[in-house]
């Protein structure tokens, strides 16, 4: 019997309001998304912005101050067991920087999110997503030279496999209605019909891709016991892959 498979990844952070949560105007506070994880026994792996964990990000990062800043709130992932990967040092686009500066210039954006990240983990991130999954072949295969594994989705002259492929939750769309609630009953509706679309094809495995929003740590709190429910097991990415098979180039 084949094993079910999610591995749960979040982009865009470290956002320390959305990881550890923070105060509400009505003052009650919001759940943080490392307390959700920990309760529900789930690993999940985080695709950074290099930038954030840079001390210049300090007075950035704490626009919404909850104590600690974008590199702490990272530490705070490693800590409780959590993996962190590769999102570029400055999340530019790759076509527009590759356009502007050349492709050796995003090569070289992705190795500095590396280094950056190293310091925080002790470990080279082993997998790269490209912002908005803005990606063409002869790019993918320049980064993969350098010993990544690139996550994308099936889109362009770019194809992947299907349990390999990243599966979108589209939460930054739902985040923008204008119903809290309504948006993340929607998106986990979503989320659901996309899983099942895939089982309808024989796919049994997923990488979920969310990012490091509020509407997520809500989305997450219902969806994750759903899909154990349906005997989904939640592993870090890295696991994932070894067990598929799939290994950095």
């Amino acid at each position: 019997m084949h094993r079910k498979l999610i591995a749960l990844t979040l982009d865009d952070g470290p956002k320390p309001y959305v990881l550890m949560g923070r105060k509400l105007q009505n003052g009650a506070s919001s759940p943080g998304l490392l307390d959700l994880l920990d309760r529900e026994g789930v690993k999940a792996t985080f695709f950074v912005m290099g930038f954030r964990l840079a001390d210049t990000a300090n007075d950035f990062c704490r626009q919404t101050d909850v104590g600690i800043n974008c590199r702490q709130a990272a530490e705070e992932e490693h800590r409780r067991g959590h993996e962190i990967e590769n999102h570029t040092y400055g999340h530019g686009p790759f076509s527009k920087m590759a356009k502007r500066y050349g492709e050796n210039w995003v090569l070289n954006d992705i190795d500095r999110a590396s280094r950056i990240i190293q310091s925080v983990t002790g470990v080279r991130p082993r997998y790269v997503r490209p912002p908005d999954w803005d990606v063409w072949e002869t790019l993918r295969e320049k980064i993969e030279a350098r010993g990544y594994h690139l996550m994308t989705k099936s889109k362009g002259d770019v194809s992947e496999a299907p349990a390999l492929e990243d599966v979108d939750s589209q939460d930054y769309i739902y985040a923008n209605l204008k119903s809290p609630q309504a948006a993340a009953k929607t998106e986990h509706d979503y989320v659901v019909q996309r899983i099942e679309h895939r089982e309808r094809k024989g796919v049994s495995t997923h990488i979920l891709v969310f990012h490091e929003l509020p509407i997520s740590v809500e989305v997450l709190s219902t969806l994750i016991p759903e899909l154990k429910k349906r005997g989904y097991e939640f592993v870090p990415l890295r696991d994932y892959m070894k067990t598929l098979g799939a290994t950095a180039k």
